[in-house]
């Protein structure tokens, strides 16, 4: 039976307006300044510090507290770094180009020497935040359940949460190619997916309802699972609107709270978008056995993930992360080699080829982020406060930065069966 999740309150920052005090934290927060100083005098940026700048040139940060800065850094490491930029500790005009050099310097920025301790140093994910049955419900509440008022105002049309796929160079998209950018996204997952008149559809994740009402338009009959209420209200109605006015029979479609682990019946396709991520690596094997057994004689699997390095995966994989505390607890990015080795030992599914569009979500993250931006007002008239604004906006630049670095990646991948 599924636990009802905790609704999380925007506007609870526990701890956050502690700073680390005490001799031992002033010895960390020497180590990191010294860490610090270095790893910036090789990097294409320049960081203000009171008087003195140091860096190459390039992007600007400006430490507006230097003491808390490496205070929060020393005890925290990179979850202290992105806290502080949460408090007004420090700041970037040009916040995704800064990270962005950084994202792109990751695995250099701490000496190999001291890498060695990385598993002495970093904290790992609290048990409480391990995708489980009981545990992932509330995971996927603390961040798709905020406010469906809250991604309207910053995602398209389509309320697709995921990369588009321009049909040019994504740098040069703008906001009016997002909605179509999506459409053509999802249509390509439903096309690797053969969905067509008469397809069982499995939708692990439903969003907010675009993919359904793409494949109903299709002839398919779709199952959509979620374990978001807040989705799963919407969809529904936006399924029910669509219907009336493409008709297709809202009959066809089905949004419903279940877990993937939980699904049962036979489908010609199962496609998925940027949900394994929140699956959590310790249950990879239980979700490719969960499709494999699902999945009817010839069906096709299609799956956008975003993917981050085999080594890098390795590395982190018990690493609790600025991200996993403010934005996606239990969540953790797979390598595409890993995800073939896992379908390999552990299904009947077999990959094909990768189709990498991470410059594409590049982009999209940068459109969001400018519409998020504008729209700040209207976020706090939903009652959200200004660390809040902060947050979000560090999340999307932070990705972003990422996706423009080349750090971490998003594939579609396609899957069938290995007697098919």
């Amino acid at each position: 039976m599924t636990v009802a999740p905790e609704r999380v309150a925007a506007n609870h920052w526990p701890g956050l307006d502690v700073v680390p005090s005490g001799p031992r934290a002033a010895f960390s927060a020497k180590v990191a300044r010294r860490l610090f100083h270095a790893a910036i005098g090789r990097l294409d940026v320049t960081v203000v510090e009171g008087e003195t700048s140091f860096g190459r040139g390039g992007p600007t940060m400006v430490i507006t507290r230097p003491e808390e800065f490496f205070a929060r850094i020393g005890r925290h490491q990179l979850i202290g770094f992105g806290e502080a930029y949460l408090t007004g500790a420090w700041d970037a005009e040009d916040l995704g180009g800064f990270l962005g050099v950084l994202a792109a310097e990751m695995q250099h920025l701490v000496p190999e020497s001291l890498q060695r301790l990385r598993s002495v140093v970093v904290k790992r994910p609290p048990r409480r935040q391990r995708s489980s049955t009981k545990n992932s419900r509330n995971n996927i509440a603390h961040h798709y359940d905020l406010s469906n008022d809250l991604f309207e105002l910053f995602l398209d049309p389509t309320l697709s949460y995921s990369s588009a796929l321009y049909a040019g160079d994504p740098a040069t998209a703008t906001a009016a190619d997002l909605e179509a950018a999506q459409g053509r996204k999802i249509e390509r997952l439903l096309d690797q997916a053969g969905v067509g008149e008469g397809t069982r559809l499995l939708e692990i994740g439903s969003g907010w309802g675009e993919l359904c009402i793409r494949a109903a338009r299709r002839g398919a009959t779709v199952t959509s699972i979620t374990l978001s209420t807040e989705q799963q209200a919407l969809g529904r109605e936006r399924v029910a609107a669509a219907a009336r006015e493409q008709g297709f029979s809202s009959d066809q479609v089905s949004i419903e709270l279940c877990d993937y682990r939980d699904v049962d019946g036979s489908y010609d396709a199962v496609v998925s978008v940027e949900m394994i991520e929140a699956v959590g690596w310790q249950y990879w094997p239980t979700y490719f056995q969960t499709i494999d057994r699902v999945l009817a004689p010839g069906g096709r699997v299609a799956i956008q993930a975003i993917t981050m390095p085999h080594d890098r995966m390795l590395a982190t994989r018990n690493t609790y992360t600025w991200i996993h505390k403010y934005i996606f607890p239990g969540g953790f990015l797979p390598s595409v080699r890993v995800l073939d080795e896992i379908t390999r030992e552990h299904s009947s599914l077999r990959m094909a080829e990768p189709f990498s569009l991470g410059q594409h979500y590049a982009q999209t993250l940068r459109l969001w982020d400018q519409a998020f931006l504008a729209a700040q007002r209207q976020v706090l008239d939903l009652g959200f406060d200004e660390t809040f604004l902060r947050m979000w906006h560090f999340y999307l630049e932070y990705s972003r930065a990422g996706f423009a670095s080349g750090y971490i990646d998003v594939n579609q991948l396609t899957f069938t069966r290995d007697d098919a």
